[in-house]
């Protein structure tokens, strides 16, 4: 089954190769249009106000639209490798972030991550809402650090904003077709049309299937997960009212379908699990994702799910002479049902197979109505409001946990609200020539809560006469001021450093469970099955953060370079796992006392002639617990946080040769990474990944006039897969293995 893709893959590798080589010697003669030698400047918003990226006194990266095509990356989760210290993964449970070596593992409604995500601004909540594909993008600005000021909840390792197009006042339209290993295909277009000196409107659609990367190694006929059956569409309004004010209209919409069961047991990556010592294990790529697995208390089923995330947003942007007032506001709702089978492990020895049942319903609100100077003089001022709500409401389902003395059907009804209130402000004084002081503070107040019930049922129904319910019932309101001070100078015409000290705040929350004496749902908390204040509740998540950084240009912008060095001081650093109450099993998140991130970061371009383009990044991190027990008379102070190697390299290459009359362009990109870890505290388990490299290849082609290209790509040529994640069961999700296809574009 896998011998296709492998020759796929090989075949567009030997074509990328022999094509560079075939237009070196065509490039003697061949017109290539020439840049003038100069890496481009990038418009960002990263400080909510347009600047040029090298000019924005902080640590930001920035992926064009144009590279995420000839990257192939479709999401979030395969952006990781190409961003300084920053990782993201597709899980069974959504997307997963991590910034300079924090994340948050509890994807539940009641969990909190800790780098918010963001499409055009408005955030989104729930990490399975994160995970829809791109569509039509601009650009993706990955801020690093915390952003407690300007954008606030939920920024504390940072922040990820998708920005799509815009609707334009010209004619045109695009199509795509894309081709390729695992049966992959997938067709997106993009219209644009002004309707009138007031009106333009934009649509954009994409479908996208392959076939499932895991084999099925356990008997049955059942279509094994990591596949892909994907829908996605926006449109766009942009109205110009009046001379002064401009509102963009978007309403997008995601359906996945297809297998969630995106995990192996992680015994597929490890050998030693259950001495409590994992070692990673000599094994071949077809054997890693193969799920060999014979549940010893049921039969598999067949994996499902049916996911339908979508979103209205008004962007009001009005020009008042001396300031600008915007207006940002979305309604987002995120329907999910689903059907995986869990490896479950229950003792180090043993492990169960588990069906879980998911039926969840979110609806998320935010507004934002901010004020910002125009203007040139020695002040400059922003300030707003912002208010987010979100209701969550719920239903995990669980069979085949009777062999540890739970009934045929375990499951978790609940509904969660949360809502949050900001008010904000940031100031710039222009103290003199090429020197400036920013101060900003932002004052945040949070309230959770959450009813519903742990109930032990012998049916899929609960029934009050055989049945058994446990009130989950908790609330709470947190609240604290963040700031940021910040100092910025021009050096040189085209350097600028820059210093910060800032802090960050996630708020605090509950896990599983009732305090004595409480009542709701008609359901009791009686002192026998009550948690204590100290279980129920974890406390807000705290960072206090230094900062210092220099950006150039150099050689008349044919060099660009980016340096920053950071230390991070966290308090009640928020870990989740899975424990054991009142004799069932439950995810419970704690506080891990204090935790110390410092690094290094350094990356940029430097143009190699008039047609070559060399990338490279290096990242020194050391991310570790200054204090923390995960268990009693256990420290890990002085252990590695997750997925915070010591040490990546990156280094890419693209060059335009002339064929034909038109342009190819050649790329190959490469990341080296030191080893990490992957920790499940709650079982004192330390899964170490070893150091790896990882090699992407591009081949594109466009003919004089450029109406249609063609791009040849090769992902992961080592074809060397790892676990991005494993969780508190021992299932692991794998990272892809080598892909391959085929892309024609066409331009009107």
């Amino acid at each position: 089954m896998k011998a296709t893709p492998v020759r796929l893959a090989r075949t567009l590798l030997a074509a990328a190769v022999s094509g560079v080589v075939c237009s070196i010697a065509a490039a003697q003669t061949a017109p290539v249009q020439d840049s003038g030698g100069t890496v481009p400047e990038v418009i960002v918003t990263a400080q909510r106000t347009e600047a040029l990226a090298s000019r924005t006194p902080l640590a930001v990266s920035v992926l064009s639209g144009e590279q995420l095509r000839d990257l192939g990356a479709d999401s979030a989760g395969t952006l990781g490798p190409r961003l300084p210290n920053v990782y993201m993964e597709q899980a069974f449970s959504g997307l997963r972030l991590s910034i300079r070596g924090i994340s948050n593992s509890d994807t539940t409604d009641k969990g909190d991550p800790s780098t918010a995500f963001m499409l055009d601004g408005i955030y989104i909540a729930r990490p399975a809402g994160q995970s829809g594909n791109f569509l039509d993008i601009d650009r993706i600005e990955v801020l690093r650090g915390p952003q407690g000021t300007l954008y606030g909840r939920n920024t504390t390792a940072g922040l990820v904003n998708v920005i799509s197009n815009a609707p334009t006042d010209r004619f045109e339209g695009a199509l795509g077709f894309e081709t390729g290993t695992y049966h992959r295909r997938k067709v997106d277009g993009v219209i644009n049309v002004p309707v009138g000196d007031m009106l333009s409107l934009r649509a954009a659609v994409s479908k996208l299937q392959h076939d499932p990367y895991l084999n099925n190694g356990q008997g049955t006929l059942l279509r094994p997960g990591m596949d892909q059956d994907d829908t996605d569409a926006r449109l766009s309004a942009k109205l110009q009212l009046g001379r002064d004010a401009t509102l963009v209209l978007r309403y997008d919409h995601g359906k996945a379908e297809g297998n969630n069961d995106r995990f192996v047991p992680d015994t597929n990556f490890f050998t030693g699990v259950a001495s409590g010592t994992p070692v990673y294990r000599d094994s071949t790529t077809d054997a890693r994702l193969t799920n060999s697995f014979i549940p010893p208390n049921m039969t598999p089923v067949q994996g499902w799910q049916d996911r339908v995330a979508q979103g209205w947003s008004a962007d009001l942007r009005w020009n008042l002479g001396p300031a600008t007032l915007y207006y940002l506001g979305g309604h987002r709702t995120l329907d999910q049902e689903l059907r995986q089978n869990y490896y479950y492990r229950v003792t180090p020895r043993i492990a169960l197979g588990v069906i879980n049942d998911y039926d969840g319903h979110n609806t998320q609100d935010s507004h934002e109505l901010r004020l910002a100077t125009n203007g040139t003089g020695a002040l400059s001022a922003q300030g707003g409001l912002y208010y987010f709500s979100e209701t969550s409401d719920t239903s995990y389902a669980f069979q085949g946990l009777q062999p540890v003395g739970l009934p045929p059907y375990y499951a978790f009804p609940l509904v969660t609200e949360a809502r949050s209130r900001a008010v904000f402000g940031q100031l710039t004084w222009r103290v003199a020539d090429g020197l400036r002081l920013t101060a900003g503070a932002r004052r945040t107040d949070d309230d959770k809560d959450r009813v519903g019930s742990t109930d032990f049922q012998q049916g899929p129904v609960f029934n009050a006469a055989t049945d058994r319910r446990l009130l989950n019932a908790a609330e709470l309101n947190t609240a604290r001021t963040t700031w940021r001070l910040g100092l910025d100078y021009d050096l040189l015409p085209t350097t600028l450093l820059y210093g910060s000290l800032s802090t960050g705040y996630k708020a605090g929350g509950f896990n599983d469970g009732c305090i004595a004496g409480s009542t709701a749902l008609g359901i009791a908390c009686p002192a026998a099955v009550a948690v204590s204040e100290s279980a129920l509740y974890y406390q807000p998540e705290e960072l206090r953060a230094y900062e210092a950084g220099v950006k150039s240009r150099l050689w008349g912008g044919r060099v660009t370079v980016n340096a920053a060095a950071f230390v991070y001081d966290y308090t009640n650093l928020q870990l989740s796992g899975t424990a054991i109450v009142a004799g069932a099993p439950r995810i419970l998140t704690g506080n891990a006392g204090v935790a110390r991130s410092r690094g290094l970061e350094l990356d940029g371009e430097i143009r190699v002639g008039s047609h070559g383009r060399l990338s490279y990044s290096a990242t020194a991190l050391d991310a570790h617990y200054v204090t923390y027990n995960p268990a009693p008379a256990v420290s890990w102070a002085g252990r590695k946080l997750d997925r915070a190697p010591s040490h990546v390299y990156t280094l890419g290459y693209e060059h335009r040769f002339g064929m034909f009359g038109g342009q190819l362009h050649a790329g190959v990109f490469t990341r080296r990474s030191a080893d990490y870890v992957i920790t499940i505290p709650s079982q004192l388990l330390e899964y170490r990944i070893p150091a790896h490299t990882t090699t992407d290849a591009t081949l594109r082609y466009a003919p004089p006039g450029g109406a249609w290209s063609l791009l040849a790509r090769v992902r992961n040529l080592e074809n060397a897969v790892r676990p991005s994640l494993i969780d508190s069961f021992g299932m692991a999700t794998p990272t892809a293995p080598r892909t391959a296809d085929l892309r024609l574009d066409l331009r009107f």
